[in-house]
């Protein structure tokens, strides 16, 4: 039986704006399993990056649960929520909101020197993903130095930094030429495989969500089986 890494039970999520309230999400029903790769593949202003924050317990939904593995963080305290997407969430973002007064491998080492590890340890596992995503001459380079797509790739390291159980990526590569998206994408896929990440990822781009295990999209509120 697969196990559950992540579930949206019954998610509605709404906004106030003015006199009116906006449902972005309407009853939404999710499940993602251990080692599972998922293309969220939707347009702009369904609701995507809405539906990624409540998964990350960045916002909680106005109704429904939402699990991380077997625990609701319904009624959890923030420190609680914060403790959760320290040790088990890893987030890309669009923009890579990198700390510009670390290097790359700092700000790589960060989260896990906040989660405790040990400086030696979080400096090679910094390396070893920053190489691998083909930074290893930039370790020592302050954001600033960095181009736009090394500074996206230099992102994606450190959300993989503290080996997530969960990884939620909003086009992670949307930033990126086509031929360095390529790349960067097949290192990510290639690293969330052999460590047994659950990964939903939001793109644009069809045809890197026909090489995840199964793509989903946002209509009226809900989400849906994609055939893509």
């Amino acid at each position: 039986m697969n196990k559950v890494a992540l579930k949206l039970d019954h998610i509605t999520r709404r906004f106030r704006s003015g006199e009116e309230t906006l449902e972005i999400l309407s009853g939404a029903e999710f499940s993602l399993n251990v080692g599972e790769i998922v293309a969220l593949v939707a347009p702009s202003g369904t609701g995507k990056s809405t539906l990624l924050h409540l998964a990350g317990l960045l916002e909680a939904p106005t109704k429904g649960e939402v699990f991380i593995g077997e625990r609701s963080a319904k009624g959890l305290s923030d420190t609680a929520r914060t403790a959760i997407r320290r040790d088990q969430i890893g987030f890309v973002y669009q923009f890579h909101h990198l700390l510009g007064e670390f290097t790359a491998c700092e700000n790589v080492m960060l989260p896990q020197l906040i989660a405790g590890v040990d400086a030696h340890q979080a400096r090679e596992r910094a390396k070893d993903l920053l190489t691998r995503f083909g930074l290893s001459h930039r370790l020592n380079s302050l954001p600033g130095r960095l181009s736009g797509g090394e500074q996206q790739r230099t992102a994606i390291a450190r959300a993989l930094a503290n080996r997530p159980k969960i990884l939620l990526a909003d086009e992670p590569t949307g930033n990126l030429d086509v031929g360095t998206a390529d790349n960067v994408f097949n290192e990510l896929l290639r690293i969330v495989r052999e460590e047994g990440v659950a990964a939903l990822i939001a793109t644009h781009n069809d045809e890197l969500a026909s090489r995840m295990d199964r793509t989903v999209t946002l209509k009226d509120g809900k989400l849906v089986p994609l055939n893509v």
